[in-house]
């Protein structure tokens, strides 16, 4: 599971640089597969190394803490280790930066997203792509396609859900500003008001506790906790995406960043040499099929 980034700008460069981006277009996103064309500065060069990045000659990366499995290994996202440390770590070497250039800072997952300015070239959390988001910040194009899940305690009434309607009765819960929390709202609309929690660790509590029938979470987490957390819990099932564009992971940037196209760019290769793919494979390799809830 897992919603984890200058707004306040001036209104007229902000407008611009907007403007500029859609009259000379950035990055392609390959195969239709990415979100809608992220924005940036246009004509921008992508000089490897060079970039206009928060501090000459480092990439700073942000992410939330701690930093979950299986997205990070060991709460350590400097170690290379776990999907979105590997992802970033790629990204990074795609725009010149070798692993001892790269800084990591700690950012609270609603704060990376919120209006105000950045104190990160771009920011890696499971973040979902959206309209709304796009208000505040910039993306990258997608890195990875993601599903919703619902896990519950397997001796529970709801680890017998077999569709959505079998949950609207049942007390859920998520992460607070997550896509995860959206789904229980506009797509299981439940007859009980949804619980919000401020991290992953206290929704994993408050299922252990029976605070709350079920949680809502990605499916690669709801695969690491079923498997390694909350043992006696099950993977009830994953939602259907919603519309006709896949739910995306995306990294964020600063509004009107001038490095959004270059991070696009990078991303778009990564996918088109089948790097992201291999990394899924690689970090992700748990995260099968499971029911789909319609």
């Amino acid at each position: 599971m897992h919603p984890a980034p200058r707004a306040l700008r001036r209104a007229v460069a902000v407008a611009t640089t907007a403007l500029l981006a859609t009259a000379l277009g950035c990055a392609p996103q390959p195969d239709g597969k990415a979100a809608d064309t992220p924005s940036g500065s246009a004509g921008h060069t992508c000089a490897k190394g060079k970039l206009a990045t928060q501090t000459s000659g480092k990439l700073t990366i942000a992410t939330d803490e701690p930093a979950y499995e299986p997205w990070f290994k060991d709460d350590k996202p400097a170690n290379g280790e776990g999907f979105e440390s590997a992802v970033a770590y790629a990204v990074a070497k795609q725009l010149g930066y070798d692993k001892s250039a790269v800084v990591w800072q700690s950012v609270p997952f609603n704060k990376a997203f919120a209006p105000g300015e950045k104190t990160f070239d771009f920011d890696i959390n499971q973040v979902s792509i959206s309209d709304e988001r796009k208000k505040a910040v910039d993306f990258s194009s997608g890195y990875y396609d993601v599903r919703q899940a619902v896990i519950a305690l397997k001796d529970s009434k709801a680890a017998k859900a077999q569709s959505v309607a079998d949950l609207k009765g049942l007390k859920l819960g998520a992460q607070v500003g997550t896509t995860s929390l959206s789904y229980i709202d506009d797509v299981v609309k439940p007859t009980q008001e949804a619980a919000a929690y401020a991290k992953n660790d206290q929704a994993k509590s408050a299922l252990k506790n029976g605070q709350v029938d079920a949680i809502v979470v990605d499916l690669p987490t709801a695969f690491y906790i079923t498997a390694a957390e909350v043992t006696d819990a099950t993977i009830v099932g994953q939602f259907e995406n919603q519309g006709g564009t896949p739910e995306q992971f995306g990294l964020v940037l600063d509004k009107g960043s001038a490095l959004t196209a270059c991070v696009t760019d990078a991303v778009d290769t990564l996918r088109e040499n089948g790097t992201l793919a291999k990394l899924e494979q690689q970090w992700l390799s748990d995260a099968v099929d499971a029911p789909v809830l319609k």
